[in-house]
This record gives C-alpha cells, sequence and structure tokens, in this order.
C-alpha cells in the first residue's frame, strides 16, 4: 500500500459455513471501522443486533466497554481506520466478529489496492454468493443443524425450524439488488453536510 493508495477490492467470507456465504466490495482505505461493520452489516445482511470486532494478530478494534474488568479492551473502531491496520499490523487478511455468542467469524482478504481514484460513490458490492444465515441461529454449528432440518421434512425439529427462521429460506437464493441498494447507499449518508452560507 502506498500513499497513493485510496481504495482496496476486498473478498469476505463467512468461516465454517456451508453453503459458502462470501461478498466482494471495493472500499475507501481511509474507512473507519465502525464504518466498515456497518458496510459488511448491510452487505451480508446482518440485522446489527450484536457487538463486533475487529483483528488482525494481537491486536482488537471494537467499541470499548469501561465496564469491561474481565478480559481485553479493545481499541475504539471508531478511531481507526482501514489503512490503520494494515500499516500497523502488515496484515493481509482480517478478521471480523460478529455476535460473540455466535461468533460469526468473517475473513477479510485484502485482494487489490487501487491508486488515485475517487472513493466517490464507495463503499460498492461487486458480487455476493450465498445467503446469509439467520441471526441468532447459534453460529456456524446451529446453522448446519438448522439447514439439515428445514431441508428435511421427516426431520424431528423441520416443523418447528421451518416456523423459527424466515420463510422458504434457501441458502443459495441472495436478493443481490436489496444488498447492493444498501451497501451503495452507505456513501451517501456518510458525505459531510455542507453548511448553509448566509446570504445579506
Amino acid at each position: 500500500m502506498s500513499l497513493n493508495t485510496t481504495a482496496v477490492r476486498i473478498k469476505v467470507t463467512l468461516k465454517d459455513v456451508k453453503p459458502e456465504v462470501m461478498r466482494r466490495l471495493v472500499v475507501p482505505v481511509t474507512l473507519r471501522l465502525d464504518r466498515l461493520h456497518l458496510t459488511l452489516q448491510e452487505a451480508f445482511g446482518w440485522t446489527n443486533s450484536h457487538l463486533f470486532e475487529f483483528f488482525a494478530g494481537e491486536v482488537h478494534w471494537g467499541i470499548p466497554d469501561p465496564d469491561n474488568d474481565y478480559g481485553h479492551q479493545p481499541m475504539d473502531a471508531s478511531k481507526a481506520r482501514l489503512c490503520d491496520i494494515v500499516r500497523e499490523t502488515g496484515a493481509k487478511t482480517i478478521h471480523y466478529l460478529y455476535d460473540f455468542g455466535d461468533s460469526w467469524d468473517h475473513v477479510i482478504k485484502l485482494e487489490k489496492w487501487f491508486e488515485n481514484t475517487t472513493t466517490e460513490g464507495l463503499p460498492f458490492l461487486l458480487e455476493a454468493a450465498g445467503r446469509c444465515p439467520p441471526e441468532d441461529v447459534g453460529g456456524a454449528p446451529g446453522y448446519a443443524e438448522y439447514l439439515d432440518a428445514i431441508s428435511d421434512p421427516s426431520h424431528p425439529e423441520h416443523e418447528q425450524m421451518r416456523l423459527w427462521g424466515p420463510e422458504r429460506f434457501d441458502p443459495n437464493v441472495v436478493d443481490r439488488k436489496a444488498l447492493e441498494a444498501a451497501v451503495n447507499g452507505l456513501s451517501d449518508t456518510w458525505k459531510p453536510r455542507r453548511r448553509a452560507t448566509r446570504t445579506k
């Protein structure tokens, strides 16, 4: 990454989940980590209902908790940018952990750097494969059990799981247009507001 680098293409894959759930995006290298979190929430179709952390090596970024006296204290995600992680750790792969109970581990690979390009219209969703698991399904193991149950009418939990989860859940069908609209709309919400100028 050089001083002229403005954007990066990332491939984000949900670890230990089959069928594969993957998103490929282009994001500004100066994107704050709290905004990268929101970008990934929209790209995957999560509901932003749980805590999160990014980590590379031994360094963690998330939401600091002043009452946390039982473990590590993450660095503030709202004060760190994607390029900071790369500069500080040299990482080419970063992990994004969402929901500390279900422990959804998203593996972020930094695939391609772009120099001297505009960041207008970023973040941008390039590719989407696999539907995001339902929230609170029990992480990767619970999701595998859920898929087994809803696909087999003779499964003892078939009816209960079918009614609990989203209607007609198909892990291979992605509503790409909805995901694109959600991700691509983020750039507008993050634009600095222009101050109104007074006229005499």
